[in-house]
C-alpha cells in the first residue's frame, strides 16, 4: 500500500498518472441525504401570509364623508380663482362688450385691492420719490387731544423692505397703491373727481389709521379722532455725468383733516 491513497475519482492519463477529478456521478451520492423542507410526510412548505397593504394617505385616508367635503372645497377654491383671474383680465382689457355690461361688478371686485398697472413698462418710468405721511389728533384716556408728530409711513416700509431676502407685498405695495389711487380719483385742490373719489379716500383713511395704531406710541394710548395725510415729493437727483439741475427740496401737498369714524377708530383696524 502506497504512502497515500490516490483519488479513486481521478481521471488517469496513458502513463498511470492522476490527472483531472471524473465528475461525480449524479446517482452517487456522498454523505447524509437531505431531505426537502416540509413536512415529514414530503408535502410542500405553508406559503407565507400576504403582507398588509400600504396605510393611505392624504385625502385617501380620509373617511369618504370628509373626502365629498374636501373636493367641495376643493372645488369652492378652483371657481374663485377663475373667477378672480377672470374679473382682473377684464379689467386690464380693451373695452368690449363684457365690460360695457357688467363694468360696474368688475370695479367693485378689483378695487381697491386687486387694482393692476403696467408703470413698470412706461416709456418715461417715474422720477420722483414719494412719501406718505400722517399726523393724528388722539383722545387721551383722562380726556384731554394731543397731536402726534408726523410719521413717515413710506420710510418705514422702505425700512422693513431694506436688506429682506422676502419682501412682504404689503410693505412693498400697499400703502403706495392707495395713494396712487387717491390722486388718481382727486384734483388738485383735494376734492374727488368721479364715483370712486370717496372710496379713495376711505380706504387710504383705513390704511394710516391702522399703522398709527401699530407704530405710534400716542395712537397706542387713546383713541384717533382725526387724521391728516401729506405727500413728499422730491426729485430723482440725476447722475454726475448729466448737466442737468434739479431741485432737491420736497415739495409737500397737505390734505385737509378726516375725521375718523367710530368703527375705525376703535374696530377691527387696530
Amino acid at each position: 500500500m502506497d504512502a497515500y491513497d490516490e483519488d479513486s475519482q481521478a481521471l488517469r492519463g496513458p502513463d498511470g498518472s492522476t490527472g483531472a477529478r471524473r465528475p461525480p456521478d449524479p446517482e452517487h451520492h456522498e454523505g447524509p441525504v437531505r431531505e426537502a423542507p416540509g413536512d415529514p410526510d414530503g408535502s410542500p412548505p405553508p406559503e407565507s401570509p400576504p403582507l398588509p397593504p400600504a396605510p393611505r394617505t392624504g385625502v385617501a385616508a380620509l373617511s369618504p364623508r370628509y373626502q365629498v367635503g374636501a373636493a367641495v372645497a376643493l372645488a369652492v377654491v378652483a371657481v374663485a380663482a377663475c373667477v378672480h383671474l377672470g374679473m382682473v383680465f377684464l379689467s386690464l382689457a380693451p373695452a368690449n362688450t363684457l365690460t360695457k355690461q357688467h363694468g360696474k361688478a368688475i370695479e367693485e371686485w378689483v378695487y381697491p385691492e386687486f387694482e393692476q398697472n403696467w408703470k413698470l413698462f412706461a416709456p418715461n418710468p417715474l422720477q420722483q420719490n414719494i412719501a406718505v405721511q400722517v399726523r393724528a389728533e388722539v383722545r387721551m384716556k383722562d380726556g384731554s387731544l394731543r397731536t402726534t408728530g408726523w410719521n413717515d409711513l413710506s420710510a418705514q416700509d422702505g425700512a422693513a423692505i431694506d436688506g429682506s431676502l422676502v419682501p412682504s407685498h404689503t410693505e412693498q405695495n400697499e400703502l403706495r397703491r392707495a395713494w396712487d389711487f387717491f390722486v388718481a380719483t382727486h384734483g388738485t385742490d383735494n376734492r374727488p373727481v368721479g364715483m370712486r373719489g370717496a372710496l379713495s379716500e376711505q380706504y387710504v383713511r383705513r390704511i394710516v389709521v391702522m399703522r398709527l395704531y401699530r407704530g405710534d406710541a400716542i395712537s397706542r394710548e387713546g383713541v384717533i379722532q382725526r387724521v391728516q395725510v401729506r405727500s413728499s415729493t422730491t426729485n430723482v437727483q440725476p447722475p454726475k455725468w448729466s448737466r442737468e439741475k434739479l431741485s432737491d427740496k420736497p415739495v409737500y401737498r397737505l390734505l385737509p383733516w378726516w375725521t375718523v369714524a367710530a368703527d375705525e377708530a376703535a374696530g377691527g383696524v387696530r
